[in-house]
Parts: C-alpha cells; structure tokens; sequence
C-alpha cells in the first residue's frame, strides 16, 4: 500500500509543493511547527533513512538547503532547523523549519491539521516557491 506522501506525490492527496523533481519532493507539513514547516521526502518509498541509497540522500540534503535557505530568507528565522525522525509516516522524510530556537524541534508541539490557517498555509508555500524560483507544482518556473 503506498504512504500518504506517495499518494502526495502522485496527486491523489492534495499538497502544498515547494520543491519537485524526479528523485525529491518537498512540500508543506500539514501539521506545522511553524509556517513554512516543509518536508523533504523521496520520490521512491523507503522507510528508514539509513537504508536510501547514498545519490538519494544527497539530493535530499541538497535540496533540503536549498529549502533551508529559503526558508530563513521568507521567514526571517535566525537558522532553519533540520530533522529527521522517521516515525510518523513509513516513507523517509527531512523536516526543515524556521528556527529561532529548539522548540521546533518537540514535533509534539506542532500544529494540528485543523489548527492550521490555510491561507497562511498558502502564503507560505507561495512565498518559499516564489524563492527558490519554482511553479506551484515545485517544478523549475
């Protein structure tokens, strides 16, 4: 069965994209720690990050820069927080936020899905894809 971010990916589940390419997909948390809260995630399935292989990887901690530094530049964070948990979805996923300190970090404290403002949620996939310079589909503008 596949995961929800593949559903995402495939466009049988709404998403907020920032970044896309053949190998990544970057888009919105659902449930925020912050606005612009974005996930970095794989095109393949693969649950555990250890097990992705080494070209995979890259791209993901690339594009998870390239993400990060947008982020800091739209949200006027002082640095952009960079996780990997792994345990709330079985597809291997980089969370990079805004930070100004470690509460980003307690995904605990995110946002739930329904506490969430949408437009805020659309400005800030607006304004992160407006930065790296991409469409709404996250693809090269």
């Amino acid at each position: 069965m596949s995961t929800v971010f593949t559903k995402i990916i495939n466009g049988e589940l709404p998403g907020r994209f920032v970044y896309r390419d053949d190998t990544v997909a970057a888009f919105l948390s659902i449930e925020p720690v912050r606005y612009g809260h974005t996930l970095i995630v794989p095109v393949a399935e693969v649950d555990k990050w250890t097990e992705i292989p080494q070209p995979t990887f890259n791209a993901m901690n690339e594009v998870a820069q390239l993400v990060g530094r947008a982020i800091i530049d739209v949200f006027g964070s002082e640095r952009a927080g960079y996780l990997i948990a792994g345990f709330e979805v079985p597809h291997t996923h980089i969370h990079v936020f805004p930070a100004d300190d470690m509460s980003g970090y307690d995904l605990s404290s995110a946002m739930a899905a329904d506490a969430t403002d949408p437009a805020e949620m659309d400005s800030a996939a607006q304004r992160l894809r407006e930065a790296l310079g991409v469409g709404e589909d996250g693809y090269p503008a």
